[in-house]
């Protein structure tokens, strides 16, 4: 059981407002910071349940604003159903609990995901692969979907090399995102991993999320995106460092 602590829910609560403050300004990364902020101070298992509200709130948003849905969903079909067996593969190394391996290997997806992000030139898949790549993609993001809560690689790099559109990339994010999120609720639920009282704290996180993309769209129109970015980056570079240090010794 959590011990809910004042500063533990200030804590939790101050990152969810960090992690949204993030995807307001990028588009992204809420999953990312939350579990990776989180994964340092309680165990995995318990910051992928947290995270499960906030994330399909705020990404269920962005997949639903964009004008694209139908046409998307029916484009990526292969890769979301590969997300959902792939998640529910995984989610038995998240549900045993064992933190020192659910640890270094949520500190590894964040150092490929943010090193790939930094340092790797973007990629153009042509249409004609999709076929192929998709499902192989899917499968793979479920894998690491349900063993670290992140939900991040390969799929946005792959998304990103296919040539969206910004509105039909930003929708296509959220589509993958949502079935990720939703997916890892089913995987824990299907464990019995969830708690009550865990469910009702993931609830209320929703608010400081949602200031946190308000405060983040607002820093988005005084500060470079691309500056922030990178920045945010390098923090993810660190924390995944020091996560598979820690994890090692």
């Amino acid at each position: 059981m959590m011990d809910h602590s004042i500063w533990l829910v200030a804590a939790i609560f101050a990152t969810f407002f960090v992690a949204g403050t993030v995807k307001g300004v990028t588009g992204m990364g809420l999953p990312t910071v939350a579990m990776g902020v989180l994964g340092a101070l309680i165990s995995p298992l318990v910051a992928a349940s947290l995270l499960i509200v906030p994330s399909s709130v705020t990404n269920a948003w962005q997949l639903l604003a964009g004008p694209s849905f139908g046409s998307l969903a029916r484009r990526f079909l292969l890769l979301v159903l590969a997300v959902v067996i792939g998640t529910f593969a995984g989610s038995y190394f998240l549900a045993a609990d064992d933190t020192r391996p659910t640890n270094a290997a949520l500190g590894a997806a964040l150092i490929v995901y943010a090193g790939h992000a930094l340092f790797a030139r973007q990629l153009h898949v042509p249409a004609r692969f999709e076929p192929l790549l998709s499902p192989l993609v899917g499968g793979v993001t479920g894998l690491l979907t349900g063993a670290t809560g992140v939900f991040v690689v390969p799929a946005v790099p792959y998304l990103q090399s296919l040539g969206l559109e910004k509105e039909e990339l930003v929708q296509a994010l959220g589509l993958s995102f949502t079935v990720s999120t939703v997916a890892l609720a089913a995987a824990l639920a299907w464990h019995g991993a969830f708690r009550i009282d865990n469910l009702a704290l993931s609830t209320l996180a929703v608010v400081p999320a949602l200031a946190g993309m308000w405060a983040g769209q607002i820093i988005r129109n005084r500060v470079s995106p691309a500056t922030f970015r990178r920045w945010f980056l390098i923090c993810l570079l660190v924390l995944g460092a020091e996560m598979v240090m820690k994890a090692s010794f």
